[in-house]
């Protein structure tokens, strides 16, 4: 049976990081959320099934993959998952591992991320918190940005088996989310991601290899790839790219 993928059906947001890694791998996977409610999709399944009282192991929130029995919530414990099974973590424990590592240091760059436009409450509109998103934006870009951006240059350039791909000499999901984060770096923040690749030339060749691939370079020019938005997580406010 497909995978099933559920995520809200107009953003990439964290279910993007999981949806490149299906794509990339040619899994048969569903997007449950962006079916026809009379397929059993729409936002009213995926509010169904997060409430589902007979779940023993209710996720808290989406993204969250169905596989049979299994229900795996949270993006990085979905990859963790996902990733031997779809030849996507390496050779190897320790690749695996090292792959997880990866994974969780990018979601805390995409919490970061989150925080610049809702540094203050989750619930509250962007304009009530515009004067704290500027100056929250205004560290993150100019200190947070550089800083993870020169770690992944590091791994790459560190890599025993060359700078092409950050697990050994093959592409695992971490390449993949690699990839998604620059590209909304590019989107959110787009002066202040080119002056951090211009220090970071290997994760910029990292991510222009990624785009390249059959796969990924098919799936980014069809209608199953959402664009980014002002819902999601990368959001582009003029204000607080400087």
């Amino acid at each position: 049976m497909p995978y099933q993928l559920h995520y809200w059906p107009t953003i990439q947001g964290r279910g993007e990081f999981v949806r490149l890694a299906l794509e990339a791998a040619g899994a048969d996977y569903v997007d449950v959320a962006r079916l026809p409610e009379a397929k059993g999709g729409g936002e009213s399944a995926l509010g169904e099934r997060l409430d589902d009282p007979n779940s023993a192991r209710p996720a808290f929130a989406p993204p969250f993959l169905v596989d049979g029995d299994i229900v795996i919530g949270q993006t990085a414990a979905i990859l963790l998952y996902l990733g031997p099974r779809l030849g996507l973590s390496g050779v190897g424990e320790s690749d695996g591992l090292w792959t997880h590592q990866l994974q969780l240091t990018i979601a805390d760059v995409v919490a970061e991320v989150h925080d610049t436009h809702h540094p203050i409450s989750v619930v509250a509109y962007y304009e009530d918190q515009r004067d704290a998103a500027v100056q929250r934006a205004r560290a993150f870009r100019d200190e947070r940005i550089p800083k993870f951006l020169n770690w992944f240059e590091r791994v790459l350039q560190r890599n025993p088996v060359g700078n092409l791909h950050l697990v050994g000499d093959v592409l695992t999901y971490a390449d993949l989310s690699l990839f998604q984060l620059v590209d909304g770096l590019h989107y959110a923040f787009p002066k202040a991601t080119a002056r951090a690749l211009a220090a970071t030339p290997a994760v910029e060749k990292l991510h222009a290899n990624v785009r390249r691939r059959q796969r990924v370079h098919d799936y980014l020019q069809s209608p199953r790839r959402i664009a980014f938005n002002e819902d999601g997580i990368f959001r582009r406010y003029a204000e607080l790219d400087g």
